[in-house]
């Protein structure tokens, strides 16, 4: 299955740019309710991922300025603890949940190691379990599929299994499963 299957697009995703400021990268969080959002370059590359963690650990580290003087501060000068590794957009499925497995989010670039969407943990869930719950329907079915046949055979429709097979081989008439 193709990732682009799960991308959620770029224009979609909440991101901050590395000319924000800390107020903005602090509002936006805020606004969208994301503890992590990918931090990319001017030109749309990506640099990495700011947490709300990053944010608190680095306002503590800057005295805890005011929103007003969060307008000066580059979002840049916040040390980053963690970023989401990115996964290129031709990954195959087992790569994408490697890194789903320990990630909220993968961040997914192209062969310019630009930022063209991301792929979340819930999507992927999500879709597993669609496809299993679409499996269990079709054995639900099939095992109806199965009793009607089972039905069938003993109310004398088919004439087929071993008791057939044997009373065809031994040249009697052969009803239901039993030998006349």
């Amino acid at each position: 299955m193709n990732i682009l299957f799960f991308l959620t697009p770029k224009s979609e995703v909440a991101y901050v740019r590395e000319d924000d400021t800390l107020r903005q990268a602090l509002e936006k969080m805020e606004h969208h309710g994301y503890a992590a959002v990918p931090l990319l370059s001017v030109d749309g590359k990506y640099i990495g991922t700011i947490t709300d963690g990053d944010v608190l650990w680095g306002l503590k580290n800057m005295d805890f300025p005011s929103l007003h003087e969060m307008e000066d501060i580059s979002v840049m000068e916040v040390r980053r603890s963690r970023d989401n590794k990115p996964v290129h957009v031709d990954v195959g499925m087992e790569g994408l949940l490697e890194k789903v497995s320990v990630q909220n989010f993968v961040p997914v670039i192209d062969d310019e190691k630009v930022f063209i969407g991301i792929v979340t943990r819930r999507d992927i869930i999500h879709h597993l379990m669609g496809q299993r719950r679409a499996e269990e329907e079709q054995r639900r079915l099939d095992g109806e599929e199965w009793g009607k046949s089972r039905s069938s055979q003993k109310n004398g429709r088919h004439s087929s299994g071993k008791y057939a097979r044997l009373g065809q081989e031994s040249g009697r008439s052969v009803m239901a499963g039993s030998v006349r």
